[in-house]
């Protein structure tokens, strides 16, 4: 059988989930603070990698630069679709 036609399975254990979702929460609330738009920087983080999208204050690029950009995405998306 042909590896590449077939679906890969991807899941992320609990305990990921719950660190990710923190480490957003404390990233958006710092991009607050500091009067960024949260939801423009951490899109622009996301798609570039680039994490100067990131404020540095309350170690913010530090946190979201612990987790894979698809684990951000990942609860990006179940949180869009209600299956957090």
């Amino acid at each position: 059988m042909d590896k590449n036609n077939e679906t890969m399975k991807f899941t992320v254990g609990l305990d990921s989930n719950k660190q990710a979702r923190e480490i957003m929460d404390a990233v958006y609330s710092a991009l607050m603070e500091k009067g960024y738009n949260p939801i423009s920087q951490i899109v622009g983080y996301i798609l570039s990698g680039d994490p100067s999208y990131i404020t540095g204050y309350n170690n913010a690029r530090g946190l979201i630069t612990r987790l894979e950009r698809d684990e951000l995405l990942e609860e990006i998306v179940k949180y869009y679709l209600g299956q957090n």
